[in-house]
């Protein structure tokens, strides 16, 4: 029982950010069009009764913890942040690097590995990106759900779960890989007694992480929380979008807050 709950706290943190990646929209109309334009494929909604149900459970978990925490973190001075964000973005290469092999993506993977080598050295854990300095500039995140859609598996249905967000069939797999078999940082931490690093590492890396991503995008979730006709339609089609853009590496943005480093984002 303790590791099944150990499992689902750590797949809520580590989904937690995909729940909150979504940014500026106009509305369920806009959005509609956008879709027709870029090619983006439906999903099915198979659940999209109690989907809304769940969905306004954790639009009130947001606003009661999620978001106040990130409102904090973000008081915090920039080299703290910038510090933890590098050392979160240094971790998610544990998992980016296989899955950049598994779908061919040699050259990143590369790149990505030096990045991780260099930065959780010369850049102390990975608190400075050193290897940024030496023109190894950061490649997109990839994960097991991702090298799925890569390899044409279909969605399957898309559904919001407690806490975790929204997701599909196939995401869901994948969260689950990352997390059982592809990720080493979970390994080290949790499947293993090591000698430094414990259980509490992971969950703390993971929570971490979508308060990071969460204070990010305080603007922008606002502005879609605001502007959309249908809040619910609007982050189910822009969970898509995005998921399907990252699959096909397309060099664009689905009109969300990309997470960039806070340099970027406080000189804005």
């Amino acid at each position: 029982m303790n590791k099944l709950l150990s499992l689902l706290t750590i797949v809520i943190f580590s989904q937690f950010q995909v729940a909150n990646v979504l940014a500026g929209s106009d509305g369920t109309l806009e959005l509609s069009k956008k879709n027709n334009n870029n090619n983006y494929k439906d999903v099915k909604d198979c659940f999209e009764t109690v989907n809304r149900g769940i969905f306004a459970f954790n639009q009130g978990l947001d606003k009661v913890f999620f978001k106040p925490i990130s409102k904090g973190y973000r008081m915090l001075p920039r080299p703290i942040r910038s510090g933890t964000s590098n050392v979160i973005s240094n971790l998610g290469n544990v998992v980016t690097i296989p899955n950049n092999v598994l779908q061919g993506q040699f050259g990143n993977a590369g790149v990505n590995s030096l990045r991780f080598v260099i930065n959780t050295t010369l850049g102390i854990a990975g608190i400075f990106d050193v290897a940024s300095y030496y023109g190894l500039k950061k490649r997109e995140k990839e994960d097991y759900g991702q090298t799925f859609g890569a390899w044409g598996i279909n969605e399957g249905c898309y559904f919001v779960l407690p806490v975790l967000g929204p997701t599909t069939v196939r995401d869901s797999i994948g969260s689950l890989v990352n997390i059982v078999g592809g990720d080493a940082w979970y390994n080290v931490t949790v499947a293993n007694d090591t000698q430094y690093f414990n259980e509490a590492d992971y969950w703390l890396s993971r929570l971490t992480s979508g308060v990071d991503f969460r204070a990010k995008n305080l603007e922008s979730f606002d502005s879609l929380e605001k502007n959309s006709i249908d809040l619910y339609a609007s982050v189910r089609s822009l969970y898509i979008q995005d998921r399907q853009r990252k699959i096909k590496n397309l060099d664009k943005t689905t009109e969300t807050l990309s997470d960039d480093d806070w340099e970027e984002l406080d000189s804005q």
